[in-house]
């Protein structure tokens, strides 16, 4: 039971697309991410996902619109449905993720930017 700095634990790490989990909460993982590009479309078929903004601007493409989450706002994207997060202007998006311990990072789809550790940090 102790504090946990957002911005120190952001600058513990570099690598774009590969969550960092800082916290678990019953089933739930809390990680720290940093966006920049676009990343892989997916769904989650189980498992909702929350978004949450801590710096720049977050574009988060469904299929039939995209929605821009700025700093300081999040976004619940809901089981089943096929996102696509990206980032423009090469800008690095500081991202605050809550989502089930069981969440596979891009859900069924297979890239080279998915992930199947979060390290601990």
């Amino acid at each position: 039971m102790k504090t946990i700095n957002l911005n120190e634990k952001q600058k513990a790490f570099h690598k774009e697309w590969h969550p960092h989990q800082i916290a678990v909460v019953d089933n739930m993982q809390v990680l720290l991410a940093k966006l920049k590009g676009e990343f892989v479309w997916h769904a989650h078929e189980n498992e909702d996902e929350l978004f949450q903004v801590l710096k720049g601007t977050l574009y988060m493409q469904f299929r039939d619109r995209t929605e821009v989450v700025k700093e300081g706002e999040i976004i619940v994207v809901p089981k089943g449905v096929e996102h696509c997060p990206k980032t423009e202007n090469n800008e690095v998006v500081e991202v605050l993720l809550f989502e089930q311990l069981s969440t596979a990072h891009t859900g069924s789809v297979i890239d080279k930017k998915t992930q199947t550790e979060y390290p601990k940090i």
